[in-house]
Parts: structure tokens; C-alpha cells; sequence
């Protein structure tokens, strides 16, 4: 079975556990591994980065409530010199 195959099978195995599922395809670490799986409740912080006076997009605010709702985490706006609790 390819990877690939793997990875979309536990992914999916994962998610109907209630687990938030983020596959890495390009990071700024190498080596790093290929899915993050993020149990209810485990108080990750996920930082969205923009431009002074830029907002998040629709689905960028859509990823970001799917993470709260679900407990997760907590999300935050960053623009380089001010950090927001979203």
C-alpha cells in the first residue's frame, strides 16, 4: 500500500476518534513528521500571522473556530507586533 494510502486511512481513523488532524506537506523543519493529531483538550496554540490591519480569510477563520469549538486549542492573530486572542 503506497503512503499516501496510510496516511488518508489513519487520518480518517484518527478524526472519527475526535482527534483534529493537520498532514504536513511542506514545513520549515525537515524531518518533521508527516501528520500532527491533536486529541480534544490538549491545548495547542495555533498563531494565524498577517500584515498590520489584514483580517484572516473566510476558511482561515473557519479553521480557526473548528479548532476552538473542538477544544483544541486556542487560536491567536498575529501581525508582527501585537498578538489578539481569537
Amino acid at each position: 500500500m503506497l503512503e499516501s494510502a496510510i496516511q488518508a486511512k489513519y487520518i480518517k481513523d484518527l478524526e472519527s476518534r475526535g482527534y483534529y488532524v493537520i498532514k504536513l506537506s511542506v514545513t520549515n523543519k525537515p524531518g518533521i513528521p508527516d501528520i500532527i493529531a491533536l486529541p480534544p483538550g490538549c491545548n495547542a496554540e495555533f498563531y494565524e500571522v498577517k500584515q498590520k490591519g489584514k483580517k484572516p480569510r473566510p476558511l482561515q477563520d473557519f479553521r480557526m473556530k473548528e479548532i476552538r469549538n473542538g477544544n483544541y486549542g486556542r487560536t491567536f492573530l498575529h501581525d508582527g507586533e501585537t498578538t489578539e486572542i481569537l
